[in-house]
């Protein structure tokens, strides 16, 4: 065996184990049922999951509230923005009914929008409340809680063009008012104010509050994905996985697990799921105290922001702003709040994984390649997009594959002098290494260069396949003819003939859909199957066999990953072979394709025959 036939074999044997153990150890996510999840019962579920309580001197701990019911009858206030609908309810004056326009549940016609907030009685309540927690000279009962009734304009509606203003009095000298504005996509800003028309000095600390009861009913649970508590504070990001809420130390006279942070300047918390997004950010240079809890006894996940205790002299008004984000989690609309609306390090709300440094670019290539085509007209514009990724990709690693490439074709013309070596060096191994070594250095030849693009695209496939499982821009998106969700595997089947008999074909997921792949995975064998045919097959029988089943066991092995990542691996297959075919001639090397493709199959009849 020559050395540039192990070294292929050990690259492309490597990247063989690698992609495997990631499929084994990582499988695809299972879907859940979301019929599995028990409604929550208004008479046993609580409206609130706590409020924060001012200590003296400024500081403020986290408490929890009390046990409430929110009232079906209570008034609602309509929300209605290009990107969002639902309501605001005024018991509470909590955001708990939010639905996305853009997106729906499936692809089925006809189907659901998604729905991010659902309010206490629903199957997953989900909601924002904020409040003022009572500090020196107040009692519970002279703040706004969970179940205060506010008062506002009736028939208003939040839009971005006209702000909602909800207003309570306490009966003793305070008067509390909250504004709610929206813009076009998913940002709200929530003003609270309070007015001491009284001749004492309360003091009182605002907060906000995002709650959850259970888990997410759709959650992928997939290792590469983050679901669950997410956090900036100044600069460090914390993702906390809904299991690790627990493990926290129990609050001593909260009873409750929490975990309490310091932000002195900037920072954000909330909840992240695959797609969607529910985030508190205080106004940039605010500290405040942001604190991760979770309450046993009602299942509820909650994540606080609580800002330092303001005094309100008589005569005076204190203000505090809290901006909400709750939407989809949109890259170039994060992107501009992070750029734009100086919410820090918000892309990072996006999980781009341990190889952050790839994914990131390769995202953001990808979308300018999205929108130059979209905006051209031309349709499925991100599968043309990663198509074009790949051709900037290969270009990129151009100069490496020609330095491969030639090394190759250089190898194959000094294989009849490696010959006679491997002759005269008989069985003296030491022999052998030496004269190859001096042949190498002689004739400028390197035989590791031909496995390195090998191993360079073992990073780029893992962080496309990141890039393709977690982004949003992928979900949904139709390419061409039977391929509608590039984030979703080739849903057509050798089991009725890729579509052209009548029955359906087999789950996805299945053991059935593993064995009769689709189009695209069929595809990607051949691709690989014709990449081996530009060198003639080893000699040796073990190789032989090797290269004989690798495509079609990463034909298989590959079929139920992500469309857009079959995609990009067709199509760096085309365009490698053609690389290495233009450049091999140009060293001199002619591949014999078709030769090789004869050869194979002569061989696999003088095999059939003994």
């Amino acid at each position: 065996m020559d050395d540039q036939n192990k070294n292929l074999i050990l690259a492309t044997a490597l990247s063989f184990i690698v992609i495997l153990v990631w499929f084994v150890v990582f499988p695809p996510p299972e879907t859940t049922d979301p019929n599995a999840v028990e409604t929550a019962s208004e008479d046993t579920e609580s409206a609130t999951a706590g409020a924060p309580t001012a200590e003296s001197g400024g500081n403020v701990a986290s408490q929890s509230g009390e046990v409430t019911t929110l009232s079906q009858d209570a008034p609602r206030l309509a929300i209605d923005t290009p990107s969002v609908e639902g309501a605001i309810s005024l018991q509470g004056g909590r955001i708990d009914q939010l639905s996305l326009k853009n997106y729906r549940e499936t692809l089925e016609p006809g189907s659901d929008i998604v729905q991010l907030l659902e309010p206490v009685g629903g199957e997953a309540p989900y909601y924002a409340l904020f409040g003022w927690a009572p500090g020196t000279g107040l009692t519970h009962d002279q703040v706004p809680n969970a179940d205060t009734i506010w008062s506002a304009d009736e028939g208003s509606t939040l839009t971005p063009d006209t702000p909602v203003t909800l207003t309570w009095e306490n009966g003793s000298g305070l008067t509390f008012e909250r504004v709610i504005s929206v813009d076009d996509d998913y940002m709200f800003t929530v003003a609270q104010s309070v007015e001491n028309t009284g001749s004492t000095s309360p003091s009182l600390a605002p907060y906000g509050i995002l709650a959850r009861h259970g888990e997410p009913a759709d959650m992928k649970n997939f290792f590469i994905l983050h679901e669950g508590l997410i956090s900036m504070a100044d600069g460090e990001l914390a993702e906390v996985d809904y299991d690790d809420v627990t493990d926290y130390a129990f609050n001593p006279r909260e009873g409750a697990p929490a975990e309490v942070t310091q932000v002195t300047e900037n920072g954000w918390t909330g909840f992240t799921d695959h797609y969607w997004m529910t985030t508190l950010i205080p106004g940039p240079g605010t500290p405040f105290k942001s604190v991760n809890k979770y309450d046993p006894k009602r299942d509820i996940y909650q994540t606080e922001t609580v800002q330092p205790t303001l005094t309100v002299q008589p005569g005076e008004t204190v203000t505090s702003q809290t901006r909400l984000f709750a939407g989809a989690k949109e890259w170039a609309t994060i992107r501009a709040y992070q750029n734009e609306g100086g919410v820090e390090r918000f892309l990072d709300s996006i999980d781009w994984g341990w190889f952050f440094f790839l994914t990131k670019p390769i995202f953001a290539v990808l979308h300018w390649l999205n929108v130059t085509l979209a905006g051209m007209g031309i349709a499925g514009s991100m599968g043309w997009s990663i198509i074009a990724l790949t051709l900037l990709i290969k270009a990129v690693l151009l100069p490496l594959a020609f330095k491969s490439y030639v090394s190759m074709a250089k190898m194959k013309e000094l294989q009849p002098q490696m010959e006679k070596i491997k002759e005269s060096a008989g069985d003296d191994r030491q022999k052998l290494q030496q004269e190859m070594m001096a042949l190498y250095k002689k004739e400028k030849v390197n035989p590791a260069s031909g496995c390195l693009p090998i191993l360079l695209q073992i990073p780029i496939f893992f962080s496309l396949y990141k890039v393709i499982f977690v982004t949003l821009e992928l979900r949904h998106a139709p390419w061409i003819g039977w391929i509608k969700d590039l984030s979703a595997p080739d849903p057509s089947s050798l089991y009725n003939l890729w579509g052209i008999f009548p029955w359906d074909a087999p789950e996805p997921g299945s053991i059935l859909a593993l064995i009769f792949i689709g189009i695209l995975p069929l595809l990607l064998g051949i691709s690989m199957w014709l990449q081996q045919k530009l060198n003639p097959a080893p000699t040796d029988p073990t190789q032989q066999m090797i290269f004989a089943w690798m495509p079609w066991v990463f034909m298989f092995m590959l079929g139920s990953f992500a469309s857009g990542l079959v995609i990009y691996w067709i199509a760096n297959n085309t365009i490698t072979f053609s690389q290495q075919y233009l450049i091999m001639r140009s060293q001199g090397y002619k591949p014999d394709v078709l030769g090789n493709i004869r050869s194979s199959f002569k061989r696999k009849t003088q095999t059939e025959e003994k």
